[in-house]
Order: structure tokens, then C-alpha cells, then sequence
């Protein structure tokens, strides 16, 4: 985008970039609109995504079309019990040539990463891959090596099979920007899916992106106007889920712990990305609302009361939001 452009016309062609991108997607991936979206915004926030669903729901081939629109480099790294965080990140290795050791790079050095149910590895995996997300960075031996840009990591759970899992603590929850879930497509996209089966995979898709293009965007989204009401409301949907040191409200005693302040930077950046999205230079309620379930559905967690109702996160922030007066 040309430095000379004014701000409607940047938006304009960010838009039209968008879509475009949007439909290259489509050629391989059918239907899963919002997840999509949830991938774009991650990418151009800068933040990392979880990914909840059930197996066989495109989850590879998506994060796969979108590192092709993108131009990037792609790794799949299946997490499993006996994985080791060198498996990741790289280890140094013995040159019989020179009688030195070397470092060899691991998978963790692409730009685009799939941490396949990362809940299956132990936890000082774990913290390996996102000791690199928080960081960008990887040290291998004595030298500390800047990982590529962009940088971005998809992780996935699998909601049903927890046996044999090592849940993601709270803390390390939090380095995500966004929790998506994934659901079933429905019966025209599933039929969609079976007529276009032989073709799909031969699909070539555009490279819509380059890194140069990812910065504009980036640059584009921080310029986009969040008036002091917006970010009030922001803060006053965060400060609704912590329970100590405020007044009772009737959601209260189904939280045990509130989202912490990276949420409120978390739903600011996502609500700008979304009013790109809308191509709008300025941010309304509506697009904080568009993001807080993905933004808060894995910072808030639930008390023993909330699980013996069958209640989920997602019940707990409609009720926020319900209650939190919109500007």
C-alpha cells in the first residue's frame, strides 16, 4: 500500500486484499468463515490461536491454505507424550568434518507453525513453544536465534479423547490472543466438501501476501480510531469477570479466576482487526463484541459451581456482556 494513500483508500485496498485472500482460502477449505477470520486476525495482530474441535474438521489443510495465500513457510509438528523441546526448537550437532557442534534448526524456525494437540505433550514442551511465541526468539546452545517473520503458531485440542493429555495451565493459556471452536459443518457445506473432493487438493492457490503486505496491515490496524468510550467498555467487560474486590453480580459465583489485563490489550487489538475487517477507520461496540468470546472464552476459568451446572465460558461472557452498559 502506498505511502501516499489516505487512510480510506488504504482500507479500501486492505479490504479487497482480504477478500481475495478469503477466496483463495475457499478453494481448498469449505464453509469454517469464522475460523478464517479468527486466523487472519491472529496473524495480523501478531498473536498466536487455539484451536478446539474434534478431529477431521480441516484444521491442517486450513492453516495449510493460509500459509499458502500468505507465501510462507509451513511446519506440522504432531505433539505426542515422548516428544522433547529440542524436537522443536533445535539442538546442536557433532561435524566430524570441522570437529565442531553446529546448531541444527528445528521446525519452530518457520513462519507458520501447526502444533498439532499440543495438550498431548509434557509440559516442558510446552513452555518450550510458547517460550518462542512470547519471545520470538529460540536459543539453541550458547546463541539466541530471532525467529522469522511473521511468526505465527496454530494450536489444537481435541475436546473429547483427555486421556493421556497434559492440560495447558492458565498462565500459558493466557500467551494465546484467541481461543477458536471449531463445529461440524452443516449438510450443504458437507455436501459442497464431497462434490469438490476430487479437485480440491490440486488446487493452486494464489500468493496473495508477502511479508511487506502483512506489516501494511499491521500498520493499517493500529491506525484505526478507538475513541475513550470504546476502551472503557473494554476494561469494564474485563473487570466484570473478577470476582474479588468488587460487588457480587448473579454470574460471580461461577468464576474463580478473572481475565487478566493482557485481555483488555487482547480485545482492543482484536476489535480493531475486526473494524478493518468491516472496512471501517474506527472501532464501534460491536466489534468488541464480535471478539470477546474468542478473546476471554480461555482467561476466564470457571468454579466447581459452574461445572456442576453444566455451565461453559462462553454462558458466563454473554452475561457480561449482558450486563456491562454499551456506550
Amino acid at each position: 500500500m502506498s505511502e501516499n494513500k489516505n487512510l480510506t483508500d488504504k482500507m479500501k485496498d486492505a479490504s479487497m486484499l482480504l477478500d481475495i485472500a478469503r477466496k483463495e482460502i475457499a478453494k481448498r477449505i469449505i464453509g469454517q468463515a469464522d475460523m478464517v477470520n479468527g486466523l487472519l486476525m491472529g496473524i495480523i495482530t501478531g498473536g498466536h490461536i487455539l484451536v478446539e474441535g474434534v478431529p477431521g474438521l480441516a484444521k491442517t489443510q486450513m492453516v495449510k491454505a493460509v500459509a499458502d495465500v500468505l507465501n510462507a513457510d509451513f511446519k506440522r509438528i504432531q505433539f505426542t507424550p515422548d516428544l522433547l523441546p529440542a524436537d522443536l526448537t533445535g539442538t546442536m550437532i557433532y561435524r566430524p568434518q570441522t570437529g565442531e557442534f553446529v546448531p541444527r534448526k528445528g521446525p519452530v524456525f518457520s513462519n507458520i507453525i501447526l502444533a498439532d494437540e499440543i495438550n498431548r505433550a509434557p509440559s516442558k514442551v510446552q513452555a518450550a513453544l510458547l517460550e518462542a511465541m512470547a519471545e520470538s526468539q529460540v536459543t539453541i546452545g550458547d546463541n539466541t536465534y530471532r525467529l522469522a517473520e511473521p511468526f505465527f503458531v496454530m494450536a489444537t485440542q481435541n475436546p473429547i479423547e483427555q486421556e493421556g493429555t497434559y492440560q495447558l495451565p492458565e498462565a500459558q493459556l493466557d500467551r494465546f490472543i484467541m481461543k477458536l471452536k471449531v463445529d461440524y459443518p452443516n449438510p450443504q457445506e458437507e455436501l459442497a466438501i464431497l462434490n469438490q473432493l476430487d479437485k480440491r487438493d490440486d488446487q493452486v492457490l494464489r500468493k496473495v501476501f508477502t511479508k511487506y503486505s502483512i506489516q501494511d496491515l499491521k500498520d493499517l490496524a493500529a491506525s484505526i480510531r478507538v475513541d475513550e468510550s470504546i476502551k472503557k467498555y473494554i476494561v469494564s467487560i474485563v473487570n466484570a469477570s473478577r470476582v474479588k474486590g468488587r460487588n457480587q453480580l448473579p454470574f460471580t459465583r461461577f468464576i474463580e479466576f478473572g481475565a487478566s489485563p493482557r485481555a483488555s490489550i487482547a480485545l482492543f487489538e482484536c476489535a480493531r482487526v475486526n473494524a478493518l475487517f468491516e472496512n471501517r477507520e474506527f472501532v464501534l461496540p460491536e466489534d468488541v463484541k464480535a471478539v470477546a468470546y474468542n478473546v476471554l472464552r480461555h482467561r476466564i476459568v470457571l468454579s466447581y459451581e459452574a461445572e456442576s451446572e453444566e455451565l461453559s465460558s462462553d454462558d458466563v461472557i454473554r452475561d457480561i456482556l449482558s450486563i456491562v452498559t454499551v456506550p
